[in-house]
C-alpha cells in the first residue's frame, strides 16, 4: 500500500491500494474505498462490527423508534453492527429490552443479544424469534442484501423478493404499532412492495442515511405503526 500526499499541511492522506498477483481492479478499488472510509475508522474506534452500524443509528435518530423496553428482531444479523447498536438502545445488555438475531452465518456473542444460526424463511422462523424475544417483536430490522450478479435489473428484482419476504417475516411476529425497516435498491420495481407496506402500516418512506455511500443505489424503506393482522373473514358468510 501507499499514501498519497495532499498538497496542504494536516491535510489527512488518502491510502492507495497498490496492483498485486491476482488483486483484481475491483477489489483494489473497494480495498482502497474501506481503508479511506471514516465511516470504517470510526467503526473501529467505537467498537462496532460494520459502518452499517452508523446507517442505523443515523435513521434512529431521526425517526426515533427504538426505545428502551422494545423487542426488536434483527433478520440476516451478521456481523452484528445493527445488533449492536440495537441492543444498547433498548437497554437489552441491562435487561430493559430484548433483541434477537438470525442469520445463515455465525455470529459471535454480543452483550444483551439472542443469536440462533436460521433461515428467516423456514416455516418454523417466526415462532422461535417470538420464542427468543418473549413475545411478539416491536421492531423488525434487515440489511439483508441479496448476493450480487453484477447485473443490475437482476440484482434490484433479488432485493425485492428478499424484502417481501422480509416483510411477510414481519407480519408474522410485529406486535401491533410495530416498525419494519429494510434495505432496498433504487430501480422502479419495488410499487407492489411499497403499496402492500402502506397498506399495513400507518407510515412508510424512503430514508437514506448519510453512512450511505452517495454513489450507492441503496435506500432503506421505513414503515411504522404497524396496524397488525386482519383475522381472516368468515368464508361462510
Amino acid at each position: 500500500m501507499s499514501q498519497s500526499r495532499g498538497g496542504g499541511r494536516g491535510r489527512d492522506l488518502a491510502v492507495r491500494v497498490r496492483s498485486g498477483r491476482g488483486r483484481t481492479l475491483s477489489s483494489r478499488l473497494w480495498l482502497e474505498r474501506q481503508l479511506n472510509d471514516p465511516y470504517v475508522a470510526r467503526a473501529r474506534r467505537e467498537g462496532y462490527r460494520s459502518r452499517a452500524a452508523y446507517k442505523l443509528i443515523e435513521i434512529d435518530d431521526k425517526a426515533h423508534f427504538l426505545k428502551p423496553g422494545m423487542r426488536v428482531a434483527d433478520l440476516g444479523a451478521a456481523p452484528g453492527g445493527w445488533s449492536q447498536v440495537a441492543a444498547r438502545r433498548v437497554g437489552a445488555a441491562e435487561g430493559k429490552g430484548r433483541v434477537a438475531a438470525i442469520d445463515l452465518l455465525e455470529m459471535e456473542a454480543i452483550p444483551g443479544v439472542a443469536f440462533q444460526k436460521l433461515d428467516f424463511l423456514d416455516p418454523s422462523a417466526p415462532d422461535k424469534l417470538k420464542a427468543m424475544l418473549g413475545g411478539a417483536a416491536d421492531a423488525v430490522l434487515s440489511d439483508m442484501a441479496a448476493n450480487a450478479t453484477g447485473h443490475r435489473k437482476t440484482d434490484h428484482l433479488k432485493i425485492v423478493a428478499l424484502v417481501e419476504s422480509a416483510a411477510d417475516f414481519a407480519r408474522e411476529v410485529l406486535a401491533p404499532g410495530g416498525t419494519f425497516l429494510a434495505k432496498v435498491i433504487q430501480g422502479g420495481t419495488e410499487s407492489e412492495l411499497l403499496a402492500g407496506l402502506r397498506r399495513d402500516f400507518a407510515s412508510v418512506k424512503h430514508v437514506k442515511p448519510p453512512a450511505s455511500r452517495a454513489d450507492s443505489a441503496e435506500l432503506y424503506v421505513l414503515a411504522t405503526g404497524y396496524r397488525g393482522q386482519k383475522p381472516a373473514e368468515n368464508m361462510h358468510k
